[in-house]
């Protein structure tokens, strides 16, 4: 059965230097939810006080409906899944399965059943005689994942467990993990600094960043509504480009916009205050040569990248500021040439001084 995670004005002290301000949140049972963030935005400190490593210094923490601030992390019914595989290098892979239940207490027959059903789950049958030794990075997760199944947890923590792996093998385990939460059901918090991670697993995506909160929502509520600067830079790939923008002096109706020497017609006015500086933002999938609707002009192309499938061309503005294009297919463009900077009005953010989507 998943159960429901409420926190409740959470904060993380050390000493008298805050590390987690405050934060609200509500995560549904059988939900997959994402803490996503740059290094140091406190999203795996905010894990660990779920999972109870790490003592809780303000709010309420709440499993079920019932306080859990001073409860042991065994009593909790999670399993947290490291970054760091942790697993016994003198045991087998079965014994690694098993040992934690062997300790608990249960008996041999629930611990074959338990250890066979993860084994199954995550195809790792033929490896369970084998030591941690003989195995592959992935196939060493995959037991330190199996480790946590076999407890039957009512949450699943994960700290960034692809991280020490290639960048094949990630991609796999992602759509391995993903199956896992269809295939148990379980609630399941996800801990990345991976945007396409977040974006590709994700039910629910909680954007953090020095110890806040920055936004909360589906995937693509993020990538089309960010709230922010920060959210519109951190959600997509290639980033979202950001250029300097003002209200065009000569227009009272706060309707036009300049940007890179355009001027560009707005579909509504903007709540700006006339000389605050703005920032424009287009996503770089969203320029399109042959759009209709509104253009920055011409880019001056400095570097092309050929991926195959798609192209990534890099270009300056006429007024000098960077601009990037991401084109599908392959496009025989080269350096020094020109492309339009096109694009359809409804594609376009505008962000405040503050930073805040206007």
């Amino acid at each position: 059965m998943a159960s429901s995670i409420k926190l409740e004005k959470i904060v993380k002290r050390y000493g008298s230097l805050p590390v987690i301000h405050g934060i609200d949140l509500q995560i549904e049972p059988g939900e997959f939810t994402v803490f996503v963030g740059p290094s140091g935005c406190g999203k795996s400190t905010l894990l660990r006080m779920i999972a109870g490593l790490e003592e809780i210094s303000g709010g309420e923490l709440r499993i079920d409906g019932e306080r859990v601030n001073e409860t042991a992390a065994s009593k909790r019914g999670i399993a947290m899944v490291f970054q760091s595989y942790a697993l016994y290098p003198h045991m087998s892979v079965y014994k690694n399965l098993a040992f934690g239940l062997e300790t608990a207490g249960y008996k041999k027959p629930e611990i074959e059943a338990r250890v066979k059903k993860a084994a199954d789950i995550l195809q790792i049958g033929p490896l369970l005689q084998r030591k941690p030794k003989a195995l592959s990075g992935g196939q060493r997760q995959r037991v330190a994942i199996g480790r946590a199944i076999v407890r039957e947890p009512k949450i699943f923590l994960f700290d960034e467990p692809l991280s020490n792996l290639d960048a094949e093998l990630r991609v796999q385990m992602r759509v391995e993990i993903a199956k896992l939460h269809q295939t148990l059901g379980s609630t399941m918090i996800y801990v990345t600094h991976d945007q396409v991670e977040a974006m590709t697993m994700a039910d629910k995506i909680v954007v953090l960043r020095d110890g806040h909160i920055m936004q909360v929502g589906k995937p693509l509520d993020l990538y089309n509504h960010p709230a922010n600067q920060f959210v519109a830079g951190f959600i997509g790939s290639p980033k979202m480009n950001f250029l300097s923008a003002k209200l065009a002096a000569d227009d009272g109706s706060k309707r036009t916009l300049e940007v890179a020497g355009q001027k560009i017609q707005l579909e509504k006015p903007l709540a700006a205050q006339d000389g605050e500086p703005l920032t424009f933002g287009l996503r770089p999938e969203h320029v399109e040569p042959q759009a209709q609707s509104a253009t920055l002009g011409q880019g001056a192309i400095q570097l092309v990248e050929h991926l195959g499938g798609s192209t990534v061309v890099y270009t300056n503005t006429v007024d000098g500021q960077s601009a990037t294009v991401l084109l599908d297919g392959q496009k025989h463009i080269r350096i020094g040439e020109t492309i339009p900077l096109a694009f359809e009005l409804a594609n376009t953010h505008i962000f405040g001084a503050d930073g805040r989507r206007l």
